[in-house]
Parts: structure tokens; C-alpha cells; sequence
């Protein structure tokens, strides 16, 4: 169903044009606001009225969203596991499951977190490009945990500042293999595109910024558990830091990891979860927390790693 807004004009925006107030208010482009107005969308105390109308203060401004449709490019498709930790008029949390994508993109035929959200029947921004609509961060495909996906413009478009601005609490949980030395450090080191392997990127001369915060949680024979603070949020950033200091996390082959430990601990992926984000949240202002327990496969894992 379309989406009601109803909402009192302030005081700073008395007399501004009914686009103007719109993109102001609900975070949209003026473009998109006009679009509303000149389609019948708006109306100021019960009166319908165009774009360059203008609103005064107290009036009260009713909006109706229409749901948008869903982008080609995006297949619904049910994600067994998918699961939705929150739910409002902003945006949707989840708790992704391994073996699936953030959103479309070429070569994966596999399900996505946007797909899976819309077979659901979730309505998502259409802010962004068509493949990525509503997605403000991602997690690998083989990394499980909490992805926040934008709903409404405004969300999207404070989501989108608040992850530039850094201002997003991304904390991950990784087992590592070895002992980190020291037990807790920050790495600061620039990652870009692998110079001569595909899919994979490394610590490079020039490459973008990336800060990683960590701290050792728990010590085993083979491996430690780290709490991972990303400062930045560069793609495989916590896997290329990880390897980097030759501690690669246990189970990602593709940077270095062992395969025998990988085979003794069952493990198919990277012992890598999102398990704690927090946001301000884009109507209240307030910070927002969620969090997620470790998926089996992880659990599992450090069980026999921890076991004497």
C-alpha cells in the first residue's frame, strides 16, 4: 500500500515552494518531490497543491508515497534464512544468512538480501542505482550478520551521510588464525584492487584509507577471537587487514587461511559475522542498536577450536 505522511511545516520553511519543503522534510530530491506534487500527491490543509505552490508555517502537509515499482534488474525471490531483526517506515535491519548477496550484480545468480526483502513484500527506497536500491552498505557474500536497507528517501539519505561521515558503530567478530601480537591494535593501512588477482584486493601503496580497530576477546591454541571496530568500510577490508598481518581469518582460502584447519573446524567461509550496528535513526535522532548471535556454522567452529 502507499505510504501516508502527514506532517506539521516548521517555522524555517514559511514560504518556501512546496518542492523545496518536500525535499527538505522527507529527504528526497527536489526532482522526485516535484514529481509528487505535480502528480496529486500533496496536498496543504486538505488542498491539493503543484510544485511551486508555497507553504506557510503550522500548515499541515499530507503526502502520499506510491509504492515504487520493483526495478527489472532485481529478482523477488524468498531467502531461506533471511531474517528481519527491525521493521519501521525508514528502513528494515536483517540478519543475512551466509550464500547471499547484498543486491544484483553481474555474474551472481544466486539470491540477494534486496530480492529476498521484496519477495517479502518490503517496500525498498529507490534512491541509487536500480540494482542497489535501498542499499547503503553491504556484507560479503560469505560474511553473515546485520545489513540496515534504506526504505524511505529520507532514511537513504541519512544512512548514506551517516557511513561517510563515519559515524555508523560497525562491529564484527572474526576468528583469526595464531596470536595476534599486540592483543589489541588498530591497522592502518590503504586497500585497493589486488595488482594481479581478480576478485581480491590488498594492502596497496595509494589505495584508500581503511582503518581497522580490533581487540583479542579469547585466546586458543590455534586461533583467537577478535572484536573488529571499522572505522572505514572498504570492500574485504577486515579479511586483507587480517591476512596482512598474517593472521588471516580461519576458513578464507582465498587469503591465505588453512585448508586444514578450515576442514578440521567445518567450515566453507570465513569465520567473519556482523554482529552489532548502530545508526542514528533518521526520523527520531535517537542511536539505534541491534545485534545478532553467531550463526551455527560459527558456533560450531568454536566449539571444536575451543574445546582442550
Amino acid at each position: 500500500m502507499p505510504e501516508q505522511r502527514s506532517i506539521e511545516v516548521p517555522e524555517g520553511l514559511e514560504g518556501e515552494r512546496v518542492d523545496a519543503a518536500l525535499g527538505r522534510l522527507l529527504g528526497l530530491s527536489r526532482t522526485k518531490a516535484a514529481d509528487l506534487a505535480e502528480a496529486g500527491y500533496v496536498h496543504l490543509n486538505g488542498v491539493q497543491v503543484g510544485k511551486s505552490d508555497r507553504v506557510t508555517a503550522q500548515a499541515v502537509l499530507d503526502i502520499e508515497l506510491p509504492d515504487a515499482p520493483v526495478p527489472e534488474i532485481i529478482a523477488p525471490k524468498i531467502v531461506e534464512g533471511l531474517r528481519v531483526v527491525y521493521d519501521d517506515d525508514d528502513f528494515v535491519v536483517v540478519d543475512k544468512p551466509v550464500g547471499v548477496a547484498a543486491h544484483p550484480s553481474p555474474g551472481w545468480t544466486g539470491t540477494t538480501v534486496i530480492g529476498g526483502l521484496i519477495a517479502e513484500g518490503y517496500r525498498i527506497s529507490t534512491s541509487g542505482a536500480a540494482e542497489r536500491a535501498g542499499i547503503v552498505h553491504r556484507l560479503d557474500v560469505g560474511t553473515t550478520g546485520l545489513m540496515v536497507v534504506a526504505k524511505s528517501e529520507r532514511a537513504y539519505t541519512s544512512l548514506k551521510r551517516q557511513f561517510k561521515e563515519r559515524t555508523v558503530e560497525k562491529i564484527y567478530h572474526t576468528l583469526v588464525q595464531g596470536l595476534m601480537d599486540p592483543l589489541r591494535g588498530t591497522i592502518d593501512a590503504p586497500i585497493d584492487r589486488h595488482p594481479s588477482s581478480d576478485f581480491k584486493f590488498a594492502v596497496v601503496s595509494g589505495g584508500k584509507a581503511s582503518v581497522t580497530h580490533y581487540e583479542t576477546l579469547e585466546a586458543f591454541r590455534h586461533a583467537s577471537l577478535l572484536e573488529i571496530h571499522l572505522e572505514t568500510g572498504r570492500t574485504h577490508q577486515i579479511r586483507v587487514h587480517m591476512a596482512a598481518m598474517r593472521h588471516p581469518c580461519v576458513g578464507d582460502l582465498m587469503y591465505g587461511a588453512d585448508p586444514v584447519l578450515a576442514e578440521r573446524l567445518g567450515l566453507g567461509r570465513q569465520w567473519l559475522h556482523a554482529m552489532r550496528l548502530g545508526f542514528e535513526h533518521p526520523s527520531s535522532g535517537q542511536f539505534v542498536t541491534f545485534e545478532s548471535a553467531y550463526p551455527e556454522d560459527l558456533q560450531r567452529a568454536l566449539d571444536k577450536v575451543s574445546a582442550p
